[in-house]
Parts: C-alpha cells; sequence; structure tokens
C-alpha cells in the first residue's frame, strides 16, 4: 500500500535554500495544502446546496471561493515541489491532515452555510498566518511572501461570507 505521506528525503534541486529549510517549508506547505483542498471543498459544498432569499449571491460568492482557493491548493502544492518536496493532495491525505472543522453535510439554509463557511475561512486564515510566522523563522522569505498574499485574499473572502450572517 503506497504511503499519504511525504517522503523524508527531498528530490534533487538546484534551490540554494539549506536542505532542512526545504524540507521544513515543504512539510508547512503540505500541512496548508490539506486544509486548502477541504476549503475548497467545503466551499463547493455551500455552493451546491445554499438555499433561501440569498440563494444567487451567495451561490455566486461561495463559487467564487471555491474558485480562489483552487489557486491557493496550485500555488501551495507547486512551492512544495519546487523546494524539492512532494506534493501531498489526495483525497486520503486530506482527510488525515485537515484542520478545519468537518463541514455539516446537512447544511442547507442560508444561514448556516454563511456561519460554516465563513468560521472555515477563518480557520483557515489562522492557520496561514502561522505559515507566514513559520516559513519567515526557517528562512524562507518566498514562501512567506507567498502564504501573505493568500492571507489577504483569504481575510477579504472571510469579511464577504460574514457581511451575510443576520
Amino acid at each position: 500500500m503506497a504511503t499519504q505521506t511525504a517522503s523524508s528525503a527531498l528530490h534533487p534541486t538546484k534551490n540554494t535554500l539549506d536542505p532542512g529549510i526545504r524540507q521544513a517549508v515543504a512539510d508547512l506547505l503540505n500541512a496548508r495544502l490539506a486544509d486548502a483542498i477541504d476549503l475548497q471543498l467545503q466551499s463547493k459544498q455551500a455552493h451546491w446546496n445554499v438555499k433561501g432569499p440569498n440563494f444567487i449571491g451567495l451561490h455566486e460568492l461561495f463559487d467564487q471561493v471555491a474558485e480562489a482557493v483552487q489557486k491557493y491548493v496550485d500555488e501551495l502544492a507547486e512551492r512544495a515541489v519546487m523546494l524539492g518536496g512532494v506534493a501531498v493532495g489526495t483525497s486520503q491525505a486530506v482527510a488525515g491532515r485537515t484542520t478545519l472543522a468537518p463541514y455539516p453535510v446537512e447544511a442547507q439554509d442560508w444561514s448556516s452555510h454563511v456561519e460554516c463557511l465563513s468560521a472555515a475561512l477563518a480557520h483557515f486564515g489562522d492557520r496561514i498566518r502561522e505559515g507566514i510566522e513559520q516559513s519567515e523563522t526557517a528562512g524562507d522569505p518566498v514562501t512567506a511572501d507567498l502564504l501573505t498574499g493568500i492571507s489577504h485574499d483569504v481575510d477579504k473572502f472571510t469579511w464577504f461570507v460574514e457581511a451575510h450572517q443576520a
């Protein structure tokens, strides 16, 4: 059976960051990758199932969130591979690694989706901010910059979604 975790050995690369830094940051990126994939799926769950008088606005907003998060998924995975790591994004790995609370599949009304998705966005934003500090401390300002950009967008989407709270 194949393992669902990244190998501890880095792939050869001409990247001049110290291998210890590259490994630590690749592990960090994979942790956030699991959260991002989960967040994308939670956004689509809300998009598909929202109901109520705010349907069209929320339906479209939740899809915008999912599209933005798909971009973060690619950026996180590709940065891990740039550093010589392996991007681990299988459904099994995501289910075992995500730090997001499970999305309640019974949620139907718009207010439940707003609450659940804004909470997931806020939690993801917290983990991304932690990653900024961790990558700066590790000595990788490029990853810190990538995560800073994601953090800005996530804060914006958190605001957009929670602005619909009753």
